[in-house]
């Protein structure tokens, strides 16, 4: 085992310090700024994420025309576009069914956008959370068909939906499924198409692709269909590129993989939103506040979470409605709605997650060794919420955790997040098979479960079975990776712009993890809803500002606040804080240390 980073074996939230760059990394570094001109601090970043020299200039520049694969290598695209391009062509009403998530919103939005450019008559369902549940229903169906529908297509959803596709088949409805969900075996046989780089038999290597990139590269496939057909009358269609935005809102939102493909939707995607050209996208920037131009951060837990409010407590088609909006007073009402219960959604949040580490701590035991997956459930707790509850908890106990709403009904009804190895999509999936859920199914980090409430022990315990080894591993190597140490003179501007070249920093491509060594803390006190804001200092006077967020009541805000005036190790992400026209580097903490080896812990205030 190497040295821990800076000799921090144990760190107030018990974790192992060490240096994200081994000895061969460092070659490939150093490699990298002898060969391509790098600047040592973006060398270090891509090596430590394993970025051989070679690939460097190709990773550093992601371009879709050349990471962009045939569309007809995913199975079932050729049925799909035939049928989309026989229905644009033939000016078909298309019913576009999707989820109530930012993926879904932004899928239903890129595929409704590309239909009324096209002149397509079109109809838009996004489900209600509580009363219809996830994906595809026969209602709704049913409301679709009788609304004049011939085909469907369902986006993010519709990969298990036999009951409702079999309706939709009686009805004459064709149905075409866009979807990036873990699949079965046996699919839906009334579908026509069923487009998912995770079918069992798709060897396309898509299978990070959220949603909303499947339809885009369906929508590239379609795009080229119609030229042959002639029905652009010789011109070219849609500037898809336009549409990146919605694509890099997408890939971020749904906590995808950022490698190979989707890290050029993100990039170029980006590169779009700059221009502020998507009314909707303007005026929810506005009204969450947002200085300066969008970066992955703002998309994951600025604007993201608003987009999601609608589904979550509100208006399910509410984002959906934003993103296609090319009015701009209707995409400011309907921006302040997604604001306003953003924040009603934050208060809840706050008091469901309190009552949920309670259970937690009650099935877990105070030592927290009770077992490796925690299933808390409460009749009082908000469906549209409990995936948020579910992924503090996660947070917070490192563990796979499932939060569930206990409806009047008899039924449990909830989500699931989990740690890295331990793939609740798939053990929701078994417990279905095995009879011990009634639906679900998922990501590998996430999942929602629907089960009968009498059946939470059996449950727990199926998922205790499924998931220990994978937990075991994932605990028993806790170490937190660090890409170097700065100080508060090195945290400028230009450090950040040269660290944002090896970006966009995600799932799968992690944010730089930095360490602020032997600062003193100048200020410490708590800010908002349980944050913790530090001022740190350096012995020759310079300060940095930091921030820790949701911490108060747990190990690493307790230390921070009993630290004022002690010198720290501080760890965490750079980020820059603009404000009332002004740039300044701020430090949001994840961890801390003390240079005495011997000390674990503050004196308690």
């Amino acid at each position: 085992m190497s040295r821990p980073f800076l000799g921090v074996e144990r760190s107030v939230t018990g974790r192992r310090w060490r240096d994200r760059l081994d000895d061969a990394g460092r070659a490939q570094a150093l490699a990298m700024v002898q060969a391509h001109g790098l600047d040592d601090v973006v060398a270090r970043v891509l090596a430590a994420r394993g970025v051989r020299a070679e690939d460097a200039d190709t990773f550093l520049d992601p371009r879709l025309r050349t990471l962009l694969p045939e569309p007809f290598t995913l199975v079932g695209m050729e049925p799909a576009v035939t049928r989309l391009s026989d229905a644009v062509t033939r000016g078909e009403t298309v019913a576009v069914f999707g989820d109530y998530d930012v993926d879904g919103a932004c899928a239903a939005a890129l595929l409704c956008g590309y239909l009324d450019a096209a002149g397509t008559p079109r109809l838009l369902h996004i489900p209600d959370r509580l009363v219809e549940g996830y994906g595809p229903n026969v209602e709704a169906i049913r409301a679709l068909a009788q609304r004049g529908a011939t085909l469907l297509v369902t986006v993010d959803c519709g990969t298990t939906s036999h009951e409702p596709f079999a309706e939709a088949a009686r009805l004459g409805l064709d149905v075409v499924v866009l979807d990036h969900h873990q699949a079965p075996e046996l699919l839906p046989p009334d579908a026509l198409a069923i487009v998912n780089p995770n079918r069992q038999d798709d060897l396309s290597g898509l299978g990070a692709l959220c949603a909303g990139g499947v339809v885009f590269v369906t929508l590239v496939a379609l795009n080229r269909e119609l030229r042959k057909r002639g029905f652009w009358s010789g011109g070219a269609g849609p500037d898809l590129l336009d549409s990146l935005d919605l694509v890099a809102l997408a890939t971020v939102a749904d906590v995808v993989p950022l490698v190979g493909l989707n890290r050029a939707f993100v990039r170029q995607g980006l590169a779009v939103m700059r221009r502020r050209g998507r009314v909707g996208l303007r005026a929810l920037a506005d009204v969450a506040r947002l200085d300066g131009p969008m970066r992955p951060y703002d998309l994951g837990f600025l604007i993201g979470p608003r987009i999601n409010a609608g589904g979550r407590i509100g208006d399910a088609a509410l984002g959906a409605r934003l993103l296609l909006t090319q009015d701009e007073i209707e995409a400011g009402r309907i921006a302040v709605e997604l604001d306003r219960l953003n924040g009603e959604r934050q208060a809840a949040e706050q008091a469901m997650v309190a009552e949920g580490e309670a259970l937690a701590l009650a099935q877990l035991g105070i030592d927290e060794e009770g077992g490796s997956v925690a299933v808390v459930a409460s009749p009082d707790w908000h469906p549209g919420i409990v995936g948020l509850v579910a992924s503090r908890l996660k947070e917070r106990f490192q563990r796979p955790v499932f939060a569930l709403a206990l409806g009047q009904d008899g039924m449990a009804t909830g989500s699931a997040r989990s740690v890295p190895g331990a793939d609740v999509g798939r053990a929701v999936a078994a417990a279905v098979a095995a009879g011990e859920a009634l639906k679900g199914g998922g990501h590998a980090m996430a999942a929602g479960v629907t089960l009968p409430s009498a059946n939470l022990d059996r449950f727990r315990a199926f998922m205790e079975e499924r998931l220990a080894a994978a937990v075991a591993a994932h605990r028993s190597d806790r170490a937190l990776a660090i890409d170097a140490a700065v100080t508060a003179a090195g945290a400028r501007p230009e450090l950040l712009a040269r660290i944002e070249l090896a970006g966009p920093f995600g799932s799968g491509h992690p944010e730089p993890v930095f360490v602020v060594a032997s600062h003193r803390v100048a200020d410490v006190g708590e800010v908002g809803r349980g944050h913790v804001r530090v001022r740190l200092k350096a012995a020759d006077g310079q300060t940095l500002e930091a921030i820790a967020f949701r911490c108060v009541d747990q190990p690493l805000g307790q230390a921070l606040l009993a630290s004022r005036g002690e010198t720290v190790h501080a760890a965490g992400t750079l980020s820059i804080n603009r404000w009332n026209g002004s740039e300044r580097v701020q430090l949001r903490i994840i961890d801390l240390a003390y240079p005495d080896p011997s000390r674990l812990a503050p004196p308690r205030p």
